[in-house]
């Protein structure tokens, strides 16, 4: 099966409201299973907190489905946690996409369009892979979509790229969306077999690397 499209068990953002009881009904998270430990772990600049991040892609149907609940989860997070998404690059069309993500992130405009890139490639069905779209679709949401495009080729866009590249080949990313925890873990939906489940998972993993922080 090809991870990068990972199929998801749903379980619904209500699930979310007791994560300690019915997402770990069937046990303690267990290595292997519902998450996997990454060797070697990817070196980390000591921040005194721990880092989580979200591999992502504009373009899966997975990610977008994942999203509600995911935002639900991050506003929760203790202060001692640092949350960023990544976006992928494994292709040139994941690539492109990644672009419109650090674009909108230098221009501080993620919190605001976001949700609205989801929403135009997999309810509105545009594909947004080509710079005249990209600059359409911007523009009738009230931002200079010129400026989106330019941004997208700018010189630090493209480094951007590059970390976001390095970052899943050190966490062995291959396929999205995927959590990865302060370079040591990743887990998934589809490894958990559930979102409450992920988040209980990705949550004991955080404790952990929190515990050993301290």
């Amino acid at each position: 099966m090809n991870r990068r499209d990972f199929p998801l068990h749903l379980a619904g953002l209500a699930g979310l409201l007791s994560l300690s009881g019915p997402a770990l009904a069937q046990g303690a998270p267990v290595e292997g299973k519902d998450f996997q430990r990454v060797s070697p772990p990817v070196p980390m600049a000591p921040t005194g907190k721990v880092e989580v991040v979200e591999f992502f892609w504009y373009g899966c149907p997975h990610c977008n489905a994942l999203e509600p609940s995911l935002e639900a989860w991050v506003k929760r997070l203790p202060p001692n946690v640092h949350f960023e998404r990544v976006a992928a690059t494994f292709s040139p069309m994941h690539s492109y996409h990644a672009r419109i993500y650090y674009a909108l992130e230098l221009m501080g405009k993620v919190e605001a369009f976001h949700t609205k890139v989801f929403a135009a490639i997999h309810v509105q069905h545009q594909r947004l892979d080509k710079d005249a779209d990209v600059a359409a679709f911007f523009t009738a949401q009230g931002l200079d979509g010129q400026k989106v495009v330019q941004t997208m080729k700018s010189f630090t866009v493209e480094g951007k790229l590059r970390q976001a590249k390095a970052l899943a080949q050190g966490y062995k990313i291959d396929g999205v969306p995927t959590l990865g925890i302060q370079g040591r873990f990743t887990t998934s939906a589809a490894m958990t077999g559930s979102e409450p489940r992920l988040y209980a998972t990705a949550d004991m993993l955080i404790a952990q690397v929190a515990k050993n922080l301290g």
